[in-house]
C-alpha cells in the first residue's frame, strides 16, 4: 500500500520519525504540502517523491492521510474520495458539520472509498463506540491545556475556563486544539458537552471523558505530552495515525 501524506507539519513528522525507526510497516511513499519545501524535506527522508500537487498525490497514492487543517479537509478530501482513494481524516472536527459528513459518506460510497478516523489524543474510544450500542444518557469532555498551546497570554497561576458548550461550537472556535470533541461526539452518536480550560499549572495537554449509558459509566483521563514541533499537537495523536496505519495492514486486528 502506497501512502500519500497531504500535510508535512507535527504529526508528519513523526510518522516519518517512526518509519526510520522501523515502526511503521507502510510504505510513506508520497508527501504534499502548499509549501513544497516542507514536503520534499520529509520526502527525502524516506526516498519517497514530494508533489507539488494534490492531483499528482491522489493519481499516485493507495490511501491519503490529511493532517493539514480543517479547511484541508473541506477543500481536498472531497476530491480525494471521488477519485475512489480511501483517506485517513486527522482533522476530525471537520466532520461535525453535518451535511458536510454526510456528502463526504455518500462520495465514498459512490466511489468505493473508505474514511477512517484515528482515536486522536484521547483514550476510551472503543468503550464509547460499544456503549452506543445501548442508550449514553450524557457524554462530556473536559479538556485543560497550558495557556500557549491554546493561544492564550495569562497572566498569573489562576486556570481560566475559556470555552463551555457543545463540541460542534468547540472546533469552530479552536479548530486546531479540540479535535478530541470531534472524535467524542462521533463515536458516541451525541453532541458532546465541552469545556476548556487554560491552566498555566500544568504542562501537559489533559483531557477526560465521562460517559453515562445503560452499560454504566466510563470516566477516563489522558495527560498528553505535547509535539515538539507543535504545541497544540499531543504527540498521541501522531501515534494514533501510525497506529492506525499498521492495523490496516495487521493480520490480528485488536479493538473495534
Amino acid at each position: 500500500m502506497k501512502v500519500g501524506i497531504m500535510g508535512c507539519g507535527s504529526i508528519a513528522n513523526t510518522l516519518v520519525k517512526f518509519k526510520l525507526e522501523e515502526k511503521l510497516n507502510v510504505n510513506l511513499a508520497y508527501f504534499y504540502d502548499l509549501n513544497y519545501d516542507n514536503a520534499s524535506k520529509l520526502a527525502q527522508q524516506v526516498n519517497a517523491k514530494a508533489y507539488k500537487t494534490l492531483d499528482e498525490l491522489i493519481e499516485n497514492s493507495d490511501l491519503i492521510l490529511e493532517s493539514a487543517s480543517q479547511a484541508a479537509v473541506h477543500n481536498s478530501v472531497p476530491q480525494i474520495l471521488e477519485s475512489g482513494t480511501d483517506v485517513i481524516i486527522m482533522s476530525v472536527g471537520a466532520l461535525l458539520d453535518n451535511d458536510f459528513r454526510e456528502s463526504l459518506e455518500s462520495t465514498a460510497k459512490e466511489n468505493g472509498a473508505k474514511i477512517y478516523l484515528p482515536t486522536g489524543a484521547i483514550s476510551g474510544i472503543d468503550t464509547v463506540k460499544a456503549a452506543r450500542l445501548g442508550e449514553i444518557e450524557s457524554v462530556s469532555l473536559v479538556t485543560r491545556k497550558p495557556p500557549l498551546s491554546l493561544g492564550q497570554d495569562m497572566d498569573g497561576d489562576e486556570e481560566q475556563i475559556i470555552f463551555e458548550g457543545k463540541a460542534s461550537d468547540a472546533v469552530k472556535e479552536f479548530p486546531k486544539n479540540i479535535n478530541v470533541s470531534s472524535t467524542l461526539s462521533l463515536a458516541s452518536g451525541i453532541d458532546a458537552d465541552v469545556k476548556i480550560i487554560a491552566d498555566p499549572k500544568v504542562t501537559r495537554n489533559t483531557h477526560e471523558i465521562y460517559l453515562k449509558g445503560t452499560f454504566g459509566e466510563l470516566i477516563t483521563k489522558t495527560s498528553n505530552v505535547s509535539s515538539p514541533d507543535n504545541p497544540k499537537t499531543s504527540l498521541l495523536a501522531a501515534y494514533s495515525a501510525a497506529s492506525l496505519l499498521n492495523k490496516l495492514s495487521d493480520t490480528i486486528q485488536i479493538g473495534s
